[in-house]
């Protein structure tokens, strides 16, 4: 697989649980997920973080270094 190949994968599984979160936020007439009551157990945010997680780090795991 190309390293192109790979960047489309995560990016565009990113996009697909930004589109999720965004559909939630919309229906639930918010614009953040902040003042959600759900937020802590969120399955539709946990999702949509860890796939931002997966496309900063393609997918290898590893932490984030401040």
């Amino acid at each position: 697989m190309s390293t192109q190949g790979g960047n489309d994968r995560w990016k565009a599984a990113l996009a697909r649980e930004r589109e999720k979160l965004q559909k939630c936020q919309n229906d639930r007439k918010l614009k953040s997920c902040l003042p959600c009551p759900e937020i802590v157990e969120c399955e539709t945010r946990k999702s949509y973080v860890d796939a931002v997680y997966k496309s900063m780090n393609r997918g290898k795991g590893g932490g984030f270094e401040f």
